[in-house]
């Protein structure tokens, strides 16, 4: 069998700009955008969980303040939930405290699962990075497949018609 950039010719070799092809000729599919609609909104909901963690951190909560807080926690759940794919969303949802009763939770609690959320949302922020990484060296190498392929001299930085 014959390799795919030899079966599907030279232009699907060099793919085209929006999708990444693997060294072994295969379309990259890890693209970050597909599990993150709106990354500005996560990270500013991001921010705004983690200030406000750290604001209450040293602070005690009266009744009226959890309200509060549960509120802004259950309301920045549901906004993430949006900004993610169904998948991210579903883990979130798994992963998140549920203060759906009509008891307050406490003030430990409401750190507890703020904490956990900024946590998650780092791992995010760290996974949408390795992904980055990880196609950024992809191109490179196609770049440099691409290069080994051109005619001797082309690669060497000379220009071809039309250059002066």
């Amino acid at each position: 069998m014959a390799a795919p950039s030899e079966e599907a010719g030279p232009s699907a070799a060099q793919g085209s700009p929006a999708e990444v092809i693997a060294p072994d000729g295969v379309t990259g599919g890890d693209d970050p955008q597909a599990d993150i609609e709106s990354p500005a909104k996560i990270i500013r909901i991001g921010a705004m969980v983690k200030q406000l963690l750290e604001e209450v951190r040293s602070t005690e909560l009266d009744e009226a303040s959890r309200d509060q807080l549960r509120g802004i926690y259950d309301n920045s759940v549901a906004q993430l939930k949006e900004a993610l794919s169904p998948e991210l969303a579903d883990e979130l949802d798994t992963l998140s405290f549920d203060f759906s009763g009509e008891d307050l939770p406490t003030g430990t609690e409401l750190r507890l699962a703020k904490a956990q959320l900024v946590g998650w949302l780092e791992g995010v922020f760290h996974g949408i990075q390795a992904t980055l990484v990880t196609q950024q060296m992809a191109m490179r190498q196609q770049l440099e497949g691409m290069r080994g392929q051109l005619p001797e001299g082309m690669s060497q930085g000379q220009g071809g018609p039309g250059y002066l």
